[in-house]
């Protein structure tokens, strides 16, 4: 009996294992993945408050990041940390945000905060 237990948790801690593998393969987020530093991310930020250009020291106090940088995590972890201060913490004082961003040395792509309709 109490081998039959054993079995039934490897077999649900197994399969549990398989089903995030399959989740973190298919998420941009990537957190959960067994390989979450299979990119380089390349990155700028442009960060403006109140019409003020923030510096690069004003921008990485601001966010825990350089303005300019590389990232070995995948983009959305820059956007949900950027996103998520903007969110949480800047209160009435939300900035606008251009981050250019190559991943793996491929094309420049964007990112904006807010998000423009």
């Amino acid at each position: 009996m109490m081998q039959r237990v054993s079995i039934g948790i490897a077999a649900a801690l197994i399969a549990a294992q398989l089903a995030l593998i399959a989740l973190a393969r298919t998420t941009k987020a990537r957190y959960f993945c067994w390989a979450p530093f299979d990119m380089q991310t390349d990155y700028q930020l442009d960060v403006t408050l109140d019409g003020k250009k923030l510096t690069p020291q004003e921008v990485r106090r601001r966010y825990r990041r350089p303005a300019k940088g590389a990232d070995n995590r995948g983009v959305q972890n820059l956007i949900d940390i950027i996103q998520g201060y903007e969110e949480r913490y800047a209160g009435p004082n939300k900035a606008e945000i251009t981050m250019r961003y190559r991943i793996n040395g491929k094309e420049e792509q964007v990112w904006r905060y807010p998000p423009k309709p």
